[in-house]
């Protein structure tokens, strides 16, 4: 094989490599998020030489590499655990929080962690979510939580907010899911059973009470009806009586009735 067509491999084949390079050395950082382009040598070894890109990107595969961070709200439904009162009652807490990474922070969150949203969220903010919560939950009793419950739950919110903040994430919202120990829920249960059961007790009273009211009207106006018929009931008006309800006819045996008696 002579040097001519050995010179013509080796260029073929660096242009192939050439060609290669080049397909990969361009990306496109997506709409809703931000590019990290970081250098894979140098003093810092990427920890220092990294810088915030978007859009198209051009890029030396050999010594550096694009990690792409979505800015979007993101929702991550943590699994449920437990915390302590400050007397000492266990809470169980089924947290889902919504996110987002503060614009321009994603190199910042590179350089702290080199990891990526996915696996931040499910080790370092689970640790802050976890954190805020026990803060929070060791300062309030039990009753103190049951009565202070919406209080409780929007100083764990800002607790949650300011440690993501300082990391260049920004909290959307929150839920704590949280569930009471089982004994205050049977201590509620049977407290609203004995609320509910006075209350019947109490409604039944009161219709009682109202029935012996009605039964006393009816008595005292049946007296007073009485008593109205007896002083309208004059001689004059027994005999008038007396002869609308006769029909006329004389007993067989006995006296003939009398149409006027004598009342007095």
């Amino acid at each position: 094989m002579n040097r001519r067509v050995i010179t013509g491999i080796v260029s073929a084949l660096l242009i192939i490599v050439f060609g290669l390079t080049l397909t990969q050395s361009c990306t496109r950082v997506d709409a809703g998020h931000e590019g990290v382009l970081v250098k894979l040598y140098g003093t810092g070894k990427g920890v220092q030489d990294v810088s915030l890109v978007t859009g198209r990107v051009w890029f030396n595969p050999f010594t550096e590499e694009v990690y792409e961070f979505p800015t979007f709200i993101q929702t991550f439904d943590y699994d449920a655990f437990t915390v302590n009162a400050k007397d000492g009652s266990v809470f169980t807490v089924d947290p889902t929080i919504s996110f987002y990474v503060k614009p321009g922070a994603s190199p910042m969150i590179f350089k702290k962690y080199r990891k990526t949203i996915q696996e931040i969220t499910q080790t370092t903010l689970l640790n802050y979510v976890k954190d805020a919560f026990r803060i929070q939950l060791n300062q309030y009793s039990t009753e103190e939580i049951i009565s202070k419950r919406q209080q409780f739950e929007t100083e764990v919110q800002n607790t949650l907010d300011k440690a993501l903040q300082k990391d260049g994430f920004k909290l959307e919202q929150m839920t704590s899911g949280l569930s009471y120990p089982e004994e205050i829920v049977r201590a509620v249960n049977l407290k609203n059973r004995a609320v509910q059961q006075a209350m019947q007790v109490e409604n039944e009273l009161k219709v009682a009470e109202a029935q012996a009211r009605k039964k006393i009207v009816e008595a005292q106006a049946e007296a007073e009806a009485n008593k109205l018929r007896q002083l309208t009931l004059t001689p004059l008006l027994i005999q008038q009586q007396f002869i609308e309800k006769w029909n006329g006819s004389t007993p067989l045996y006995g006296n003939s009735p009398v149409f006027f008696k004598n009342m007095e």
